[in-house]
């Protein structure tokens, strides 16, 4: 297991951040993102048996409960209640955009990220969860819908906590119990948000909003 998390996980986790790039359709991205957390919960539940922590397999349960259960949950019936069938545009064409995610993918593996890649032996794994970090920073940059804007910040955590994983770095469970809560206000809070926005513009499109006024 331990061998299949540090193979194969990073790299599921790295792919579902590329695909939110590249899927047209909001329920694509919404169960892209289940599988994306799930592939962490795999990692948490490797890491709590390698340690055989008991705190860290409580941890790994409640991140399944809330990131792989309850916040797809959250967002298919965000896109079913408003008819939300495909994903916003993007201020970059599909071309330019893969050029981007290339160019930000070899930016993690370069050099200039060496002293953080070299933490642990598994260089590979850090690298790609710094590239699925960045990944996410551009995916909330280059989408113009509020649900997709969403789910590239979670997908940011989950890359933040991959690479905290691999690194080494310790984490308390009342400090990561604590995260997860705030991951689970901040879903309820967004979903009702975007529901808010939904309602008045017709549109979870961004850019509608330029002309707001304070």
């Amino acid at each position: 297991m331990e061998s299949i998390a540090h193979q194969f996980l990073p790299a599921i986790i790295f792919l579902t951040a590329i695909f939110f790039h590249t899927t047209k359709k909001n329920i694509d991205i919404a169960m892209a993102y289940g599988v994306q957390s799930l592939a962490v919960v795999l990692i948490l539940f490797s890491a709590s048996f390698a340690t055989h922590s008991l705190p860290s397999l409580f941890i790994a349960l409640l991140v399944f409960a809330i990131k792989v259960i309850a916040a797809p949950r959250f967002f298919v019936a965000l896109i079913k209640k408003h008819g939300l069938r495909f994903s916003a545009t993007t201020y970059l064409n599909f071309p330019l955009t893969l050029i981007i995610i290339a160019i930000l993918t070899a930016l993690a593996h370069s050099k200039i990220f060496l002293p953080l890649t070299t933490l642990t032996s598994d260089t590979e794994a850090l690298s790609l969860a710094l590239a699925v970090i960045f990944s996410s920073l551009f995916l909330m940059i280059n989408r113009k819908g509020a649900l997709s804007q969403m789910i590239g910040v979670l997908s940011l955590e989950n890359g933040i906590v991959t690479f905290a994983l691999f690194s080494g770095l310790e984490q308390s469970a009342t400090l990561q119990t604590g995260i997860l809560f705030d991951i689970a206000i901040w879903i309820v809070i967004a979903t009702v948000f975007a529901s808010m926005i939904y309602e008045h513009f017709g549109s979870l499109n961004v850019t509608i909003m330029r002309n707001l006024k304070e």
